[in-house]
């Protein structure tokens, strides 16, 4: 593509989605910081910007689907930048219900000279035959229907039961609310409920608001952060008193730090950790950003066998979180492409680190300390089986409470965590 077509692309909504759509299939990075890079060099006033963010996540949320029309209405091979153009007059015409000739017009008009006839030709087939098309997805199995890979399905099917699996996978493909957890270091929940009227309260979650659209006057105050209230359950589980010694042991980017200082209403300390240096600093801007005076943020690996050094006197602490790193289905809606970046292979893996982390944070809990480790996983290798297998490692350790949150029973953002004592 010359650079004055390419330029003529990124000035339309359905031209910057076909580009990401492009940039994301050639593996160039992560679907969030793709959309991201595009749209920071993008001068598309607000509304385009936003059909461009559903159009390349809604694409990405129904790949199989739209696939499998694309199959139907052309069996064979396809060239990839066609292809791209289909998935996206699809979508629009079957699942976002754009008016046809919009859709239509406007996604031809991205081809080249020599794709347009069959991109154009394909789509109107497609109109045509849309009730045929339609009433054969029905008849797919769900791998198909809701665009998830089967090894994921088959082993939901499995854990969860057919119509949890179901419920899930739509949930999945469901945009995310915007949740944010009101920063009581700044001000009371009150107070930002009054400057924001439109925004809803959460049951059971007080300091969590539902809003309509991103705060960012508030955001930029540091009076709230964009959270979901899920994230909250492990802070309450650890329950951290003011005037104590807190171990984060995998605290970038913030939230939960910022939300553990808060709950000790900034009084003690809190080690806040991270392996990669870019993270680390990420967390330190956030947690000065919220007005956390407590935190020292570290960069340390536990999985590199090397002694937390950058602490300075503290040696032991009161209560340590271990929100350790894990493969996220838990919160898939949120991460669109995560679904076609996980292998069967993962779930292995990262129970493996899960429990090199933990074997490293233990001995820096004291007796009668507190340790909630904690996922945003819904799968028993990172949960149930590395608490099973942390207990008999270190038997000192009593089980205390645990908490699990799946989005097909709770209505959030799927959560594990477990509070766990040492007795020795």
């Amino acid at each position: 593509m010359s650079h004055r077509a390419d330029r003529k692309v990124r000035d339309s909504a359905r031209g910057l989605a076909l580009l990401a759509l492009g940039r994301w299939r050639a593996r160039a990075g992560l679907a969030d910081a793709i959309l991201a890079g595009f749209l920071k060099s993008s001068d598309l006033i607000a509304a385009d910007r936003n059909f461009s963010t559903e159009l390349f996540y809604g694409v990405l949320r129904n790949l199989s689907l739209l696939d499998y029309w694309i199959g139907l209405l052309r069996p064979g091979h396809l060239g990839p930048d066609v292809r791209d153009l289909l998935r996206l007059g699809l979508y629009q015409l079957f699942l976002l219900n754009t008016p046809q000739h919009a859709a239509v017009y406007e996604t031809v008009e991205l081809a080249s000279a020599k794709t347009r006839s069959i991109v154009n030709a394909l789509l109107r087939r497609a109109l045509r035959d849309k009730d045929e098309l339609e009433a054969k997805t029905h008849e797919q199995s769900l791998a198909v229907r809701f665009s998830h890979p089967q090894f994921l399905i088959d082993r939901w099917l499995q854990n969860f039961g057919a119509d949890n699996t179901t419920t899930l996978c739509k949930w999945n493909n469901q945009p995310p609310p915007i949740y944010a957890r009101i920063n009581r270091l700044k001000l009371s929940t009150d107070a930002f409920f009054a400057k924001h009227p439109d925004a809803e309260r959460v049951e059971e979650h007080d300091n969590f608001a539902r809003l309509a659209r991103v705060p960012h006057e508030s955001l930029g105050e540091g009076e709230c952060y964009i959270q979901d209230p899920s994230t909250a359950e492990a802070c309450l589980l650890l329950d951290p008193k003011p005037g104590e010694q807190i171990l984060d042991a995998c605290a970038a980017p913030g939230g939960k730090t910022g939300y553990l200082a808060e709950l000790m209403q900034n009084r003690g300390s809190i080690v806040a950790c991270d392996r990669d240096a870019n993270r680390v600093m990420t967390l330190e801007s956030n947690l000065g950003h919220l007005g956390v005076k407590i935190a020292q943020a570290v960069q340390h690996d536990w999985t590199a066998d090397t002694e937390l050094t950058d602490a300075g006197q503290i040696t032991s602490f009161d209560r340590i979180l271990v929100d350790a790193p894990c493969s996220n289905t838990g919160v898939m809606r949120r991460r669109v492409d995560l679904r076609w970046r996980l292998t069967a292979k993962e779930f292995e893996r990262m129970q493996k680190e899960q429990l090199q982390i933990l074997g490293a944070t233990i001995p820096l809990l004291k007796t009668g300390g507190t340790l909630v480790y904690s996922t945003c996983s819904i799968e028993p290798e990172e949960n149930e089986q590395v608490v099973e297998t942390t207990m008999r490692e270190f038997p000192f350790l009593e089980f205390v409470e645990q908490i699990r949150l799946r989005p097909f029973n709770d209505g959030f953002d799927g959560a594990f965590a477990v509070k766990l004592t040492r007795l020795k």
